[in-house]
C-alpha cells in the first residue's frame, strides 16, 4: 500500500508569500489599480487568473490579465537566484520519505519560477514528482492539482496527507478526500485554516518535523 506527503511550496516549503505579495500589489499599481496588501495576501495561492478575478472582480478589464500577469512574474523573477526555504523544509521532506512517504509538490509555480524554489528547498532527491498549474484545468481550490499528485504518487487519497498553508489548500484536499495539515507559515489565521478543513494545524515545517512520529502521520 502507497502511503504519499503532498505538499504546496509557496508559503509552506519557501518563505515567499510575501514577496508574492509585493510583486502583486506593485503588479496591480502599474496596471492602475490600487489593491490592499491585506487582500492580495488571503488571495496568494490562487493561480494567477483566478487571482486577478478574486481581487479585481469578474467584471474587470480582462484585457489587462496578461499584462499584470506578467509583470508580476517579472517583478517576482528578480528573486529567483535567493528565495528562502523555510526552516526544516528540506529536513521535513526527507523525514517523510524515509518513513514511506512518497513526496509529491504540488503547486501553481512552472518555469524558472519552480526551478528556483526547488534550489531553494534543495530536496530533489526524495521528490518524485510534481503537479504544477500547466498540468490542470482548474487549480486550488479546485481538487484538480491534489487529484493530480496522487495521479504522480500512484496513491489512494485515503492513504495521503496533503500540507499547505492557505484555505485553498485546505479546500482542494478536502474537495479531494485527502487529509490537509496546515502550516501558519504563510501568515493566514489558525481558525480560518481550521474553518477550510485542517486536520491539524503547525507553526512551520520544524515544527511539524519535531511532532511527525507522535502527531502528524496517525490516521493516515
Amino acid at each position: 500500500m502507497r502511503r504519499a506527503a503532498l505538499f504546496d511550496v509557496d508559503g509552506t516549503l519557501t518563505d515567499t508569500n510575501h514577496l508574492h505579495v509585493t510583486t502583486w500589489w506593485e503588479a496591480f499599481r502599474q496596471a492602475g489599480h490600487q489593491v490592499a496588501m491585506h487582500d492580495i495576501h488571503r488571495a496568494v495561492g490562487l493561480g494567477s487568473t483566478d487571482l486577478i478575478a478574486h481581487l479585481l472582480g469578474e467584471d474587470r478589464d480582462t484585457g489587462q490579465d496578461e499584462e499584470i500577469s506578467s509583470a508580476h512574474s517579472t517583478l517576482y523573477g528578480t528573486y529567483f537566484n535567493r528565495l528562502p526555504a523555510l526552516e526544516g523544509a528540506s529536513d521535513l521532506l526527507h523525514a517523510l520519505h524515509d518513513r514511506g512517504r512518497r513526496v509529491v509538490l504540488a503547486t501553481s509555480a512552472g518555469g524558472s519560477e519552480l526551478e528556483a524554489l526547488r534550489r531553494a528547498i534543495d530536496a530533489d532527491d526524495v521528490i518524485v514528482g510534481i503537479a504544477s498549474a500547466d498540468d490542470v484545468s482548474s487549480g486550488k481550490p479546485a481538487p484538480d492539482p491534489v487529484h493530480h499528485a496522487l495521479e504522480i504518487a500512484e496513491c489512494a487519497p485515503e492513504n495521503a496527507l496533503f500540507v499547505g498553508d492557505t484555505v485553498w489548500d485546505m479546500r482542494a484536499a478536502s474537495r479531494a478526500g485527502v487529509r490537509s495539515v496546515a502550516l501558519l507559515s504563510g501568515g493566514i489565521p489558525r481558525s480560518d485554516l481550521e474553518e477550510a478543513g485542517a486536520s491539524a494545524v503547525y507553526a512551520d515545517p520544524a515544527d511539524m518535523l519535531s511532532r511527525l512520529d507522535s502527531e502528524v502521520l496517525a490516521g493516515t
